[in-house]
């Protein structure tokens, strides 16, 4: 049984710096998470959190997504923020395609604007729907853990296979928002599609 260990998962960002090295990351990542279910809802948001980071350098942006050419990439929790500082830790003096990094943390819809990487939390289940029919034609990458999202409109849904944490990606979601997903990208999620 693989056992999360917190060091690695802060390391392991600054040491994936190639295209090529995505599916031996993500098969890191498969390991590191294939006790989730056994382990504290910290450790598997750590997991998550660089998850998080390694999606974002796979997705090219359009550049009318950034306000300037030196704006930072940001991403952003919606709702309770089950991640604790996890997020900001994996992502400390990264960049991603020459971008520094943003974390930030939104209580509503409302409040969602210059963002490119949107985690919709656990407490938002009942206003999915609505977060996905606003955002979809946002360059804004969707990701989330609920039920259903990724055949209701959004991008990436993390699930459980057995103990192992897994993604699934709605490409046709991510096109419609004018978001371009590398093929190694997809080649390591199981790609579904939206309910008409």
């Amino acid at each position: 049984m693989a056992v999360v260990n917190e060091s690695a998962i802060r390391r392991a960002p600054k040491s994936i710096a190639r295209p090529q090295m995505l599916g031996s990351w993500f098969g890191f990542l498969l390991l590191l998470g294939a006790s989730v279910q056994a382990q504290t809802v910290p450790r598997e948001f750590q997991v998550k959190a660089a998850f998080l980071f390694h999606f974002a350098q796979f997705v090219e942006w359009p550049p009318t997504a950034f306000a300037a050419s030196n704006s930072p990439l940001c991403i952003a929790v919606l709702g309770d923020n089950a991640f604790g500082a996890a997020i900001e830790e994996t992502v400390r003096g990264e960049t991603i395609q020459n971008r520094k990094l943003a974390v930030r943390h939104f209580r509503h819809l409302k409040d969602v604007k210059d963002c490119h990487l949107l985690f919709v939390s656990k407490s938002e289940t009942a206003r999915m729907n609505d977060i996905v029919a606003n955002l979809k034609s946002q360059p804004i990458l969707t990701v989330s853990d609920l039920e259903s999202f990724t055949i209701r409109g959004g991008m990436i849904r993390f699930f459980l296979e057995g103990p192992q944490l897994r993604f699934e990606i709605n490409p046709d979601a991510a096109r419609q928002a004018g978001l371009r997903l590398s093929s190694q990208l997809l080649n390591l999620g199981k790609i579904v599609t939206s309910e008409n």
